[in-house]
């Protein structure tokens, strides 16, 4: 931090690694695919008709369950809230007697996955007298995987689960080497990073190819998750590209050689919470704010002068334009900017509020 009392240039180079992207995005045009956007769109209203009709001719809880998993391994149950609500609901209300450990896994997972408290009790069949789990299930890699997941949903002070993840986490490194394609690699990737942890698309992605390897898969969920993911990329480059025309725009006009140029990932911050095409204008306004604090963050630490962080901060806490006045040159324009910007957001998120209650009320159904 430059709070040492010596006069840093204005002007000065940034000693951070330059970004990795450069100007990539500003030039970047997406691969040419054989149907147009509108011809895609068109097919993806006709294939959710599609997937609801599937909602509709589910016979039991375990094809309810099945068909909601598959949805979100693939990132298209963004397009079902309201079936996939009805489904878990009908899931929490049903009798429910099974000895199969992944099933008994995965509708611990959906539930708890869904704001539903479930039991850890409901192992305790696959345990012996002493509580330890059965010799038999360490030859179930599937049922071993779902548990595996499914324990990483525990809260405080639930050993029981801890001591699933432990004993799950052991056999399942023990047969890898021993495993298909593609139980294969979702295994690994779990290891790596279970299932409740993970970033949507990166499973989506994985799991679209994985899906096609499956015995009986539903090709109609198949091509929705295909057309839904190319559809959704498609867009992100697009808002990449803008938000990289604005942040060259501002920096280049406050003339900001001394910060890190971040702009990429503050997007991909803001993209990982909301991904979906209807949280555009929050993933935009998150993503704008990111890249605001990393300004003024490299601005205190890296550059100013402590009686300059002395008058940026007079000149924040006053919050007008008038406040410049106590600004050294190369502040004013940072400040005057970076205020229209803040406002900008402020208007807009006032504005779209329904946006906001939208993923409000998405982060708390999980």
């Amino acid at each position: 931090m430059a709070s040492r009392g010596i006069a840093t240039p204005a002007g000065k180079e940034s000693s951070f690694e330059p970004s990795l992207w450069g100007d990539f995005f500003l030039t970047y045009e997406p691969q040419t695919l054989q149907r147009t956007d509108e011809w895609m769109r068109e097919r993806t209203e006709k294939l959710k008709e599609d997937v609801r009709r599937l909602f509709k001719s589910c016979n039991g809880t375990g094809e309810r369950m099945l068909l909601v998993d598959v949805l979100q391994h693939l990132g298209i149950d963004h397009h079902f809230d309201e079936q996939i609500d009805s489904a878990v609901s009908e899931i929490l209300g049903s009798e429910f007697s099974s000895s199969s450990l992944h099933e008994v896994s995965l509708r611990f997972r959906l539930l708890r996955e869904h704001g539903h408290w479930v039991s850890p009790d409901v192992f305790n069949k696959f345990k012996g007298k002493d509580g330890s789990f059965n010799k038999e299930t360490t030859n179930d890699p599937r049922g071993l995987l779902s548990l595996y997941n499914a324990a990483h949903l525990l809260v405080h002070d639930e050993p029981a689960l801890e001591e699933a993840i432990a004993f799950t986490r052991q056999h399942l490194q023990s047969m890898r080497g021993r495993l298909m394609s593609p139980l294969a690699e979702q295994v690994k990737r779990a290891l790596q990073l279970p299932l409740p942890r993970t970033y949507v698309r990166v499973e989506a992605v994985c799991y679209i190819s994985e899906y096609e390897e499956e015995e009986g898969h539903n090709p109609i969920l198949l091509e929705l998750a295909k057309l839904d993911f190319n559809l959704l990329q498609r867009l992100h480059l697009k808002e990449l590209k803008a938000m990289t025309e604005w942040w060259k725009e501002l920096s280049g006009f406050i003339g900001l050689s001394y910060v890190r140029d971040r702009l990429v990932e503050c997007y991909l911050w803001a993209l990982v919470p909301h991904c979906e095409e209807s949280f555009a204008l929050p993933r935009i306004i998150f993503a704008k704010a990111n890249v605001l604090l990393t300004v003024m963050d490299d601005t205190y630490d890296m550059h100013a002068t402590i009686e300059e962080c002395r008058q940026l901060h007079e000149a924040v806490q006053r919050w007008d334009e008038s406040a410049t006045s106590v600004l050294p040159e190369y502040l004013r324009k940072f400040y005057n900017e970076v205020l229209r910007n803040i406002k900008e957001i402020g208007d807009e998120m006032a504005m779209n509020g329904n946006y906001e209650i939208a993923y409000i009320k998405k982060q708390a159904h999980h």
